[in-house]
Parts: C-alpha cells; structure tokens; sequence
C-alpha cells in the first residue's frame, strides 16, 4: 500500500480539486468560437534556433470568462491532427507551453539540414546546449552515441516520444569516457525522416514528464500528416577518403477515415563504413629477433576511428478517431543495426596471439547484432469536463555481442578466432493515465490549468552467458565473454503520480506549481517538485524565474553489471554493486542523484523580426553516480579473492562517490532580415556555458582508507567535469533567394581534458572552430539537390604528445572523445524528393 502511496494521493488531489470546483456542460459554439480566436491570439513562449525550423506550437491558454459568483470550467477540445487547443492538454504530444519554462525547439528540417545521418549527431549540431561526441568511448562504449545536456551525464537526460517516456539501452558504457558507467536511451533508433520536432526542456521537466529528467527532456515530436511524403538519399565521405556513407530515408503520409485520422510512416536505411586515425604501432610487431621487425608496416591499428555498421529503422505514427470526444493512437518503432568496432591490436609479438592462428597478429573486433523495438498505444478521451490520455507502454532493447578476429591463447591451437560473447536485454513497460483541465474563476484574470497523473512501471535488465570458449582460462582476448557469475535478470517496480498548476495572479503576472511522487520497489519513495514565475513587463519584455528538484535512481545495469577482464598476468572486474566482492570493498547500498535546479531567464524581442532569450543556472546534484577508480594491491586481490573471484587482481563498482555542482547560463538570439531584391537571411546566435564542479565529496570507505585507496581519483574526476567542453558557440547565417538556399555555420567548442589512461598525464585539447556549409538547389518545386561539407576547414583535434601515446602503443594520434571528433572534413551530397 505504501508503495502506491504517492499516485494514489497526487490522482486523489486531482479529483478532489475538480469536485470542489462544479463545471459547465460542453460549451457552445459561439462561446467555444470566442476561446478559439483568444487562443490563437496568445504567442506561446518558444525558441525556433532555425529559419528553416518549422514549429508545430499549441495555441496557449484560452483568454478567461469571468462568472459572478461561482467558478467553472470548459471542456477541452480534442483533436487527433495537429496540435490540441492547448499547450497544458494531455490531447498534445507537444510539450506544453509554459511561459515559466523554456522550450528550444529544433524543426526536422533543421535536423536533415545539418548533413548529418543520424538523429543524435544532428540534434548536437544544431543546439549548443548539446554535446555528443561522434565516439564516445573505447570499446562498447563506442557503439552508440549519447548526449551530455548542460554538461551533465547522459543519464540525467529524459528522452520521450510524442510526450511519453522512452526505454533505456541496453548497452552499459562500462569504458571511460564521457558516457563511462551510463546507460542512456539512443535516439538514433528513430528514423530522421519520422520526425516533426525535437524539443529541449531544461526547466521543470522533473516534475512535468518524470524522474531522470535533472539536466532537462528531449521530448521527439513525429509527424502526424494526412497527406504527402518525402524520398531522399545521402552520400557521405570524409576528406581523408574513408567513412563512406550511404543513408537513404523516406516518409509516407495518409489519412484515416474523413475526421481527421492519420497514419505517418517512415523508414530509413544507413551504412557507415570504418575510418582511421590510429598512430603508426609502436612495439614489437613480431617476436624479438625477428628481422620482420624492421621491415614490416606498422599501418596495423584500427582502434581510432567510427566503426562499420548497418542500421535498418522504421517507425509509424497514426491516430484513428471513433467519435468527437474519443480516438486511438498507437506510435511503434523497430530497428536492427551491426556494428563492429575496433579493439586494441595484438602483435604476433604479443604473449596473448596465438601465432599459428594469427602469425601475422591480429585486430580484434567488439561485434554487437540490436534488436530495438517500442509500441505506444492508447485512447485519448474527452469525459466528465476533463481531457484525458490512457496509455500502455512496451519497449525493448536486445543486444547480442562476439569477439570477432581473435583467440584464446588459453585454448591453444583449438581455440575459435571468433565467439559469442553473450548478451544484454532491458524493457521497460508502463502504463498510465493523464488527465488535465481547466478552471475559470472570479478571482483570477486568466483560467487556471490542471494537468495531473499516475503511471506504473516495470523495468527489466538482464545478462545472458556467452559460450564457454568466449571466457575459459583468459578468454578471447581483448573482450571475453560474459561469464556464469554475470548472467542475471533483474526488474523493479515503479509507481509514479504527479499535479502540475498553472496560473496568473494578474494578468502579466504567471506562477506554475508541480509536484511528483515516485516509489521504487528496490528503493525509497521520493518527492519532487517546481516552482516557476513570469512576469510580462509588455509584450516585448518578460523575466522569469524557477526552482526544481529531481531525481534520477541508478539504472538496474548500474546496479547489477558484471564484466570479468582477463589479461596475461592480472584480471579487472567491474562488480555488481550488491555483489558480496563489492561489499568486502565498502560497496553501500547505491542511492540515486538528488538535484536542485535554480534558473533566471529573460524572453524579449526588442525590435522587429529579433527575439532574444537568456538564462543563468546552478545545478547541484547530490550523490553524484560514477564507477569507482580501479581499486589494486595485493589487499584487494586478498579480498577479491576471499568473495570467491580468483586470479582478480584488480576492481571497481558503481557507487554515490562525490556531491558536484554547475554554474552555467546559456543565451540564444535570431534575427531575420527581409529584402526586396536579395531574399531574406536569418542570422542565429547560441551560446551555452556550463562549468561542472566537485562541492563535496562521500566519505570513502574503511576497508579502502586502511589501504590508501579513494574511491575517486584525479583520473575519475577530470572524467567527470572536464571530458565535454565548458563552452560551445554556433553562429548560423541562412540565406533564401528564389530556387537557392545557403547554409554557413561557425561553431566554437571550449577546451577538453583527455586522458589516455589512468595512469597518463592529462592532456589539454585546444578550442577549436568548425566552419559548416551548403549550397541548395531545387530543380523542380519538389526536387531539390543539396552539396554540403561539415568541418569545412579539415580541423582536427590537438595532437596527443607521443609521449602520452607511446604507453598504448601510439593508437591515440588524438582524443577519442572529442566533442567534434577527430576524422576531419565531411563532403556530402544529398537529393529529395516531395510528394
């Protein structure tokens, strides 16, 4: 009972609130006429960062009727086309439109417009408040792609889809990196073409759509048209003559029945093949004596570079209306990729080659085969004055993973060169219901509006074995398989209730109030909450002003992740949390990140066709999660080896380590100039600052302190606040004339600390500057031809000393997670088709 404690008090505010105030039956057409022409007379309070970006806002809050004596409310208008009457009604997929809180919105034809071939690399293109290196990490942490938000982990990002949340990947980024010990949603499993508009939310948007959400949402608006469609095709390269690319996307639009019924579908297609930027090898390539040593190419690692790969996705999105006040809708997607990336080379001079399989040494390769799918349906309904939505919720991510060129020096001459390593499966199920409203009464100038709910969800994580070959002796080498101690399937519940109010005081003058309560079947139930005011000096000025708190629980990989690295003369695990190992080594019980979020901001628009928006934040998060450092010496092997893990010499666990801190402010202003005879330009300027600080740090524990171990190095640290840049600047000029577009992009990103290993002095990537650019043509009205190049200029990164590069055999000629990575310019060539 206690668990269901929160929503059922948040759904009993909710009703309570609407039989205290008595409601009006349906409006009629006169008066519903009236609220429409005062809606569409509200501008709702949004950030377009592109000419091109074509906004699907909600019309805002109806102006108010004032009553005499009692107060009432109207019945929300549905509609399963466009966008609901109101920016609060749970009828909108659209986040609603509050003038305390600040909405970027990037169109979809902004994000095909960056060249990019897939979502997430767009989406960090096209907003400065967003970095996403092009490869995140070294081995499985290389496979996806994930984001940082104002500098924070990709973890405290909630990604939704037409406003509900959407499942977590299955891959742990158990590498160093900035995505080290993450495990984030992968947009990139969308297809570009489905999308309508991508909205960044960065204030409330704990309390609004959920926990996780402590940095802010990215809520995926896709495409809900009647009619028409699109065929395009990309071709892509890079300057250096590698990383073709061949990425081919298409939307098809049609309606259903005659009251405005949709289905929208979308596929796309993509493959990407490998670059290098490895160092020449530096070591014995053959066994010492060998004259080959001197003669032979040391061209021979692959580990820099974008891996192969293959992604197949589909999507649709449609809604069916059975009567004026009720309608279906369903939104699926389903993807399938293959990805091979580069592991470190082995020689044949290398204790762990086998030569008689590899007599020339051998470059291992991490193989992933995903399976990614989600389905969303519901009914959204108008009853009993209110408007409501009723949801279920089913996604899942299945990877599957092999060690591919490569041996097990352990099973001599019958070893395999390629295994199944195992896999890694999440899904999550929810299901849920929302409703919303609105109440006119005498005391207020303007209606208030009510959005309240309750959802429950089943979160599952789960580790399958990989064949004995894959993890005997010392295993394949480079990336053993999962071993018996790591297969496990774990799940959680989770019941969540929420109430958001808006309102005006005055009529200038808007407060929003919201608050959240979540219980965890495997943790304690938590409480969040927003406040946030707006005050519209005139409609040219307004300041506004919010204070958030979140919270973001550990995901059950963190919790539960186990990976056993066999090398020749030592191991390195990386421990369940829960696990007895962990425990011995002062593992507590993982608590999730707790955050405060103060925001001030202004909207203004001081002349004519320019508008300008600012902000200034602080973010403390207590509790911070991260991996700890790789604990050694011989009292840890000693434990190690006490909780039944022998020959592991070294370990590290997931744990709450240090409390950090973010100063930061962001600011974005566009203007558009109209001209009689050389078309119109848009000029767009966004700035984003966010500087990451330790406030305090969790006392290590005993066990460790006794052998002058932290839990939480200087390596560690630098990871965590100084391995995305502080600072990012894009200066975009967007010129139209006629049947041409041009498209010249600036960008400026702030300095990076890398560190090559934990035992590498840290190095100082430069700031550097990217010059974007294409030329568009349309050769018929519903033809158009694109040539555009990203990092025109050929820029790469600050060059990693050899000094630092020696120790790893020279394979980092620069920083693997440069936040614009380190291949250099990209040509491409792309050609639509409307219909």
């Amino acid at each position: 009972m206690s668990k269901c404690f929160g929503p059922k008090a948040f759904l009993m505010c909710g009703a309570a609130l609407s039989s205290l105030v008595p409601f009006c039956p349906p409006a009629q057409a006169a008066s519903a006429k009236a609220t429409t022409q005062a809606q569409s007379a509200h501008k709702p309070h949004r950030r377009v960062v592109n000419s091109s970006a074509r906004v699907i806002a909600s019309p805002a809050r109806p102006s108010p009727r004032r009553t005499s004596i009692i107060s009432r409310s109207d019945p929300e208008e549905m509609r399963v086309t466009g966008t609901a009457s109101t920016g609060q009604s749970v009828m909108n997929p659209s986040t609603p439109v509050h003038g305390t809180t600040q909405v970027t919105v990037v169109s979809g034809s902004q994000l095909l417009a960056t060249g990019q071939t897939n979502v997430m690399q767009a989406l960090a293109q096209a907003s400065a408040s967003i970095t996403s290196p092009p490869q995140s990490g070294v081995g499985n942490s290389g496979f996806i792609q994930t984001m940082q938000l104002r500098g924070q982990s990709a973890d405290d990002t909630l990604i939704l889809v037409n406003g509900h949340r959407r499942h977590i990947g299955a891959n742990f980024n158990a590498n160093a990196g900035p995505n080290w010990g993450t495990e984030p949603t992968d947009i990139s499993l969308i297809p570009i073409s489905a999308i309508d508009h991508i909205e960044v939310i960065t204030e409330g948007a704990s309390a609004l759509y959920g926990q996780d959400a402590l940095a802010g949402a990215v809520n995926i608006v896709l495409k809900q048209r009647t009619h028409g469609g699109s065929i395009n095709f990309q071709n892509s390269g890079f300057y250096a003559g590698d990383g073709q690319a061949l990425n081919g996307y298409a939307d098809w639009a049609t309606a259903l029945g005659k009251n405005g019924g949709y289905l929208d579908l979308a596929a796309q297609v993509t493959h990407q093949l490998p670059t290098n930027r490895s160092g020449l090898f530096v070591g014995q390539l053959y066994p010492v004596g060998d004259s080959r040593n001197e003669t032979a190419s040391r061209d021979v690692q692959r580990g820099l570079g974008i891996p192969k790969s293959t992604l197949e996705t589909i999507s649709e999105n449609m809604a069916i209306p059975l009567n004026e006040n009720l309608s279906l809708y369903s939104t699926s997607t389903f993807s399938h990729r293959k990805a091979h990336v580069a592991e470190t080379y082995r020689s044949a001079g290398n204790s762990l080659t086998n030569i008689n399989l590899w007599p020339n040494g051998a470059q291992p390769y991490i193989g992933m085969d995903q399976y990614d799918f989600e389905t969303d349906n519901g009914i959204k309904a108008h009853k009993f004055g209110f408007a409501w939505d009723a949801y279920v919720n089913y996604g899942r991510d299945d990877q599957a993973y092999s060690t591919l060129d490569s041996n097990n020096i352990s099973l001599g001459d019958a070893s395999p060169r390629d295994f199944y390593d195992g896999k890694t499966i999440t899904s999550q199920l929810s299901t849920g219901l929302r409703g919303s409203r609105f109440f006119h009464t005498s005391w207020l100038p303007k209606p208030i509006a009510l959005r309240f709910g309750g959802e429950y969800r089943r979160d599952t994580f789960q580790m399958t074995g990989g064949e004995e070959a894959s993890w005997t002796g010392l295993g394949a080498t480079d990336h053993a398989g999962n071993v018996p101690l790591a297969v496990t399937n774990r799940g959680r519940d989770i019941y969540d209730g929420n109430v958001n109010l808006d309102f005006y005081v005055t009529k200038k003058w808007e407060w929003s109030l919201g608050g959240r309560a979540t219980s965890y079947s495997h943790l304690a139930t938590v409480t969040t909450g927003s406040i946030g005011t707006r005050y519209n000096f005139n409609k040219h000025w307004a300041i506004r002003a919010s204070i958030n708190t979140g919270y973001r629980p550990p995901t059950l990989g963190q919790t539960y992740y186990f990976y056993n690295a066999p090398f020749a003369n030592y191991a390195v695990d990386q421990l369940p949390n829960s696990s007895a190992a962990a425990k011995a080594l002062g593992a507590g019980h993982i608590k999730g990140e707790y955050s405060r979020n103060y925001t001030i901001g202004i909207d203004a628009s001081p002349l004519k066709d320019w508008n300008v928006t600012g902000n200034l934040y602080y973010i403390a998060i207590n509790d911070r999660l991260a991996s700890t450092t790789t604990l050694g010496g011989s009292g840890v092997a000693d434990i190690l080896a006490a909780s039944g893990l022998n020959n592991v010499t070294y370990a590290s666990y997931y744990t709450n380590p240090v409390n950090t801190q973010t100063f930061g402010g962001d600011i974005d202003t566009n203007y558009t100039l109209h001209t009689k005879r050389a078309g119109t330009f848009r000029f767009d300027f966004t700035f984003n600052y966010s500087d990451n600080e330790i406030r305090s740090r969790n006392k290590t524990p005993t066990v460790l302190a006794n052998m002058g171990l932290s839990t939480f190095n200087t390596y560690a640290e630098e990871m965590l606040l100084h391995s995305a840049p502080k600072n990012r600047e894009n200066l975009t000029v967007n010129w139209n004339y006629g049947k041409w577009n041009v498209m010249v992009q600036e960008q400026r990103y702030g300095s990076i600390i890398f560190l090559a290993s934990p035992t590498a002095a840290p190095m100082e990537q430069r700031p550097a500057f990217l010059t974007n650019m294409s030329v568009s043509y349309k050769i018929l009205p519903k033809w158009s031809v694109t040539v555009g190049a990203n990092n025109l200029g050929n820029k790469y990164p600050t060059r990693v000393p050899k000094a630092t590069a020696a120790p790893l055999f020279n394979e980092y000629k620069y920083a693997y997670y440069s936040p614009y990575g380190f291949n250099g310019g990209m040509y491409y060539i792309q050609t639509g088709l409307t219909f």
